[in-house]
């Protein structure tokens, strides 16, 4: 610990050297999004990264969020290549046991929670082509957002701007791949708007890994008097995606494109999202203002598994095929005031927040006719009918005071408290009645103490207390076969530390973070069998770990993104997966977090001007990743690279664009991602080796 503490302060130092140099190419201060409200990152008592959606457009595909957060530290994002199951996302290990989805991990668009009420997120609805920025937040201060916030990831749509605009984009690449977007925008007196359409499609990579996505994303502001702000967000995404499931290691080796298991059972999904938000801002006076957020929405899930019509004949199985129809909606009302403390600068915000799911979650069989022949990868007889509801009800408050010129301390705290009911409406003879609640609750504390002793320079230390509930999903089913929700599934708590430095200098940051988390009851995958999970409780565990960062610009627009992890993350007592215990199952204390990697690194250096040509290259390079508990299989180490080139015209009313781009250049192969504890050693899902992007798009101004 102590050696890292002098990397941390000595880079730091290094960091206001080059800052004493000169400020005439330092870039903009740009603000990023906290629980208290915007702020300038550089402030930020915590770890925190802002990235431009122009920057995750140029010269890119645009389609997944993979495909440009690499430069973000602590943060591990996985293109599955699977459109089914979305990407693999997880902040300092959390949210790495997800095998579908994003858990661990809160996600909102434009303020509307991508992660319902029990901690379940998803990404497909982030759109790309109209986004201003990407926020990313770990550490401490994430356990403001409540439940499952090991770490926050926001996405905000882009305002609309003078004078109006109209944009087109196309791009295809290998595999079939295709993606074309529309965007209008445009600002008149006090209203300002932008809309954006697009779709993409794929043959895939694998064999059954074809997938189509539709996605329209709007947002409209309006000005209202004495410095009010209204603005109205809607977003809706079709997706229907075939599921080429995982591979074994032989499999993976031998034959990393084929997925005969998948197209037996014809496994696949489909997805279809509308939701809708307000939110009302208006200063109350010169040192106090009201912020009030309302969304609603719905999504319906319909799901094809691989699970064998054998395994269905218990009477308490509940079949092969998900049908979920989800109606979700919220609210978040906000007060913040400035005011002084013993003559110093105070600020307090406080705030209630409240988030509500209705789930109508039924099951089919997989298949029509006898179990001895039947007909796969179809909707057979009804095997599961019920009705499940989670809803919380959250008060939060956070203190500032800069109780000397060169120091500040923030206090915050959140009462979470999470509500499970759930009516079984199908009910036999040999399926009794599975009803159940839950209600899980936590005071959640942060704090931190922030000290600048030069202009450039930012030292801080910050703990908390973060809180998990189990999702809706991992309390579904049980290992035991027995029907019904597992209500003997804990939440976790966490307890987390870091220290960082910041240092500003000219055309860039370099920041720099040591952490350590414990965690007790960490939520663990126990059984991965057929596409369908069980979850316990795995007693304590600890994560501690290095982030560096260093991101920079040059005047003639030389750019460099550096961005460096290390992360140990271990089961610090023993248990079994799955149950009953048995010598061969037994995790002993001491064994890696699966799908974790313990050193990741991205790299990235390129000329960016604003016209002309432009080009780049790019290295990710990522430690092996444990596959399951037992720490038995693993997917091994890799470093991929990537070039791109675009040329970049202003040409009257118009602003045209062309870019080439090769990803794994070096047609390397690896897994992109794992599967963690799959039951039949199915772990591995492959990427794609070289792959080749073209793309144009034009942009009129009226």
């Amino acid at each position: 610990m102590a050696k890292t503490v002098g990397v941390v302060v000595a880079t730091a130092q290094a960091g206001v050297a080059a800052a004493q140099v000169s400020v005439a190419g330092q870039l903009p201060e740009v603000t990023v999004s906290t629980p208290s409200g915007p702020k300038p990152a550089f402030a930020v008592p915590g770890s925190v990264d802002r990235v431009e959606g122009a920057d995750l457009r140029d010269n890119r595909l645009g389609a997944q969020l993979s495909e440009g957060l690499g430069a973000v530290p602590g943060l591990q994002i996985r293109d599955r290549q699977n459109f089914a199951q979305d990407l693999q996302l997880s902040i300092r290990g959390f949210g790495a046991r997800s095998t579908f989805g994003v858990r661990g991990v809160r996600l909102y668009v434009d303020g509307i929670p991508a992660t319902l009420p029990d901690g379940q997120g998803q990404t497909s609805n982030i759109d790309i082509a109209s986004l201003e920025r990407i926020d990313v937040l770990r550490g401490p201060f994430s356990a403001l957002y409540g439940n499952s916030s090991g770490g926050v990831v926001q996405a905000f749509t882009a305002s609309g701007e003078a004078p109006a605009s109209l944009s087109y984009s196309v791009a295809g690449g290998s595999n079939g791949t295709w993606r074309t977007g529309l965007v209008g925008s445009g600002k008149q007196g006090a209203v300002d708007w932008r809309l954006s359409a697009s779709r993409y499609s794929t043959d895939g990579w694998r064999a059954h890994s074809a997938a189509q996505r539709d996605l329209a994303n709007g947002r409209v502001g309006i000005d209202l008097d004495q410095g009010g702000k209204l603005t109205l967000v809607f977003n809706r995404v079709t997706v229907d995606a075939q599921d080429p499931l995982g591979l074994t290691a032989q499999q993976f080796a031998t034959a990393p494109r084929s997925a005969d298991l998948a197209t037996q059972y014809n496994t696949r999904k489909t997805v279809t999202q509308s939701q809708a938000g307000v939110v009302f801002e208006q200063p109350l006076g010169a040192q106090q203002s009201l912020r009030v957020m309302l969304y609603g929405g719905e999504r319906g899930t319909t799901q094809y598994q691989s699970i064998p019509p054998s395994a269905q004949q218990n009477p308490r199985h509940a079949g092969g095929v998900i049908d979920l129809d989800r109606h979700y909606a919220g609210a978040d009302l906000r007060w913040s005031g400035k005011f002084d403390l013993a003559g110093r600068p105070f600020e307090l915000v406080a705030g209630l927040g409240y988030d509500s799911l209705r789930e109508w979650r039924r099951g089919y069989e997989n298949y029509l006719g006898s179990p001895a022949q039947p007909l796969l990868g179809v909707q057979g007889r009804l095997r599961r009918n019920e009705c499940n509801e989670v809803f919380n009800v959250d008060p939060y408050a956070q203190a500032t005071w800069r109780f000397a010129p060169d120091w500040s301390a923030e206090f915050g705290v959140r009462r979470s408290r999470v509500h499970f009911d759930s009516q079984d409406r199908y009910i036999t003879a040999a399926n009794g009645d599975d009803s159940g609640i839950a209600t899980y609750s936590r005071t959640l504390p942060v704090a931190s103490l922030r000290w600048t002793p030069m202009r450039d320079l930012a030292l801080y230390v910050s703990a908390g207390r973060g809180f998990e509930t189990p999702t809706l999903n991992e309390l579904s089913y049980r290992s035991d076969g027995v029907g019904g929700l597992n209500f003997g599934l804990r939440p976790s708590v966490s307890d987390n530390v870091e220290l960082g430095a910041k240092a500003r200098m000219a055309g860039g940051m370099l920041t720099a973070a040591l952490f350590e988390t414990r965690t007790k009851d960490e939520i663990v995958t126990d059984t991965n069998v057929g596409g369908r999970s069980t979850f316990r409780n795995a007693g304590r565990t600890k994560r501690q770990g290095v982030e560096l960062g260093w991101q920079h610009e040059t005047e003639d627009h030389w750019r460099t993104q550096l961005a460096y992890t290390w992360l140990d993350a271990r089961y610090q007592d023993g248990f079994c997966t799955p149950t009953p215990c048995g010598a061969a199952n037994f995790v002993p204390a001491g064994r890696r977090l699966p799908g974790v990697a313990s050193q990741s690194l991205y790299a990235s250096y390129g000329w960016m001007p604003p016209q002309g040509w432009r080009a780049g290259a790019e290295l990710r390079a990522v430690a092996k990743v444990w596959a399951n508990d037992l720490n038995t299989a693993r997917a091994p180490g890799y470093a991929v690279a990537a070039l791109h080139a675009g040329y970049v015209l202003k040409l009257g009313r118009w602003d045209l664009n062309a870019f080439a781009r090769i990803d794994n250049l070096f047609d390397r192969r690896y897994a992109g991602s794992v599967i963690v504890n799959e039951g039949n050693a199915r772990y591995f899902e492959p990427a794609p080796g070289r792959t080749w992007t073209v793309g144009m798009g034009g942009t009129y101004s009226f």
